[in-house]
């Protein structure tokens, strides 16, 4: 039985949504982040106490939380990421900064009439590629995924810990395309360039960070059976990147819910319950993307015996006050079990009995009788498409197979 595995397939089509019309204005201009010039589109409605921002990419629109007007000045809050949007209105254009309250980018805007035209890919860079890396986690490869539409052109890039987000093609200049996107999870910015040797170049634009590890951010991307013919090792499947010490050590956990009451796997409320365990913080996208899935998935199961519990890790100013947590949990409708497990360097030291535990999100599926039986590293969220449909439609299959068995007797002592 494999839980949650993530192909890629093509991508839903996509629509710019560049109008202005009547109490709404389109804004673009551009971040600067690590010294580049990310594309940012933002759309004002309303006035008022009725004023509303969002952020567009592509097809996908970000409402903020909050958005208030003080003169000219506009302040757009988006609390499930602790980020927030300042901009001042002067002479025509928005000029203010993105990002948290230690990490600004500033970034100037102007009204747009009119929808920027997208490039049209050729067929060199469509489909489906591997690009070789030596990651931090392990891995020797991501896979890259390329689709054209009627509507534009779209990229994704899966790491084994979850998916860039979608990247909306920007422009194209000597053969390179440009992707982007600055949504409130935070910018990216790509390029791809087809080589004549068959291989793409892959430069990550923003990577100002990495010191050392410069190389990485120009990698080369191959066709999978061009990656096999090099032998070159594949993608490193999601089920295979962590394991339990001990398969028949109970997955164990203990940690405060956001009222302060101490939650435990040997709690009653779990004794012979189908458990979905996630790993996963407030601050981490790809966290972002599981949880509306893991919420459909609750309300589905639930009354069959399955229970969910998100051991968050959050930075120490969010353990203290979990501002950020309550507004995702809000944001997303979360009504499964949230537990306050630590910081993020504490993951290993809170999960000692898992091996190679190093992706956020992770999730380990528990039997009835406390056992693991599955643990999947990472997240396809939406913007893989299909992969994302297959891998809701796998978990919800994997489960149900779990419910089905017995509740064993004398299961409490069984967990204890």
């Amino acid at each position: 039985m494999k839980l949650l595995r993530a192909p890629f397939l093509a991508v839903s089509s996509m629509l710019f949504v560049a109008v202005s019309a009547q109490g709404q204005t389109v804004w673009r201009g551009s971040a600067t982040v690590h010294g580049q010039q990310v594309p940012i589109t933002l759309e004002l409605k309303g006035s008022g106490s009725k004023l509303t921002g969002t952020l567009i990419n592509g097809p996908e629109r970000s409402p903020a939380s909050t958005t208030t007007r003080a003169g000219q000045h506009i302040t757009l809050t988006f609390a499930d990421y602790a980020r927030t949007l300042e901009l001042d209105e002067a002479a025509g254009a928005l000029t203010g900064s993105f990002g948290t309250k230690t990490v600004r980018y500033p970034l100037t805007l102007a009204r747009s009439r009119s929808t920027p035209r997208t490039p049209v890919a050729t067929p060199q860079i469509l489909g489906d590629w591997e690009i070789a890396t030596h990651s931090a986690k392990g891995e020797s490869a991501w896979q890259l995924h390329v689709d054209q539409s009627s509507a534009g052109l779209h990229a994704v890039i899966q790491r084994i810990d979850g998916d860039t987000g979608s990247l909306f093609a920007e422009s194209a200049t000597d053969g390179s395309v440009l992707f982007s996107h600055l949504s409130p999870a935070g910018p990216a910015l790509y390029t791809l360039t087809p080589k004549d040797d068959g291989t793409l170049l892959v430069s990550n634009l923003l990577r100002a960070d990495l010191g050392a590890k410069a190389d990485q951010q120009n990698l080369v991307a191959r066709r999978p059976a061009a990656a096999r013919a090099a032998n070159l090792a594949a993608p490193t499947p999601p089920a295979e990147q962590t394991r339990m010490k001990n398969p028949n050590d109970r997955l164990a956990f203990s940690a405060p819910d956001l009222s302060g009451h101490i939650v435990s796997n040997t709690d009653p409320q779990f004794d012979g319950k189908v458990v979905l365990v996630t790993v996963g913080g407030s601050w981490c996208p790809n966290c972002h993307d599981e949880a509306p899935d893991l919420e459909v998935l609750y309300k589905k199961l639930h009354s069959r015996g399955l229970e969910i519990v998100n051991l968050s890790f959050e930075e120490d100013d969010q353990l203290k006050d979990p501002a950020r947590l309550r507004a995702f949990i809000a944001s997303t409708g979360i009504t499964y079990t949230v537990l306050l497990a630590g910081v993020p360097d504490q993951l290993n030291e809170k999960l000692p009995q898992a091996e190679n535990l190093n992706c956020w999100p992770t999730s380990f599926l528990v039997d009835r009788t406390g056992h693991v039986r599955e643990i999947h590293a990472g997240f396809s969220g939406p913007a893989t498409g299909q992969a994302h449909t297959d891998l809701v439609r796998e978990i919800t299959a994997d489960v149900e197979h779990l419910l089905a068995e017995p509740v064993p007797t004398q299961s409490a002592s069984l967990r204890r």
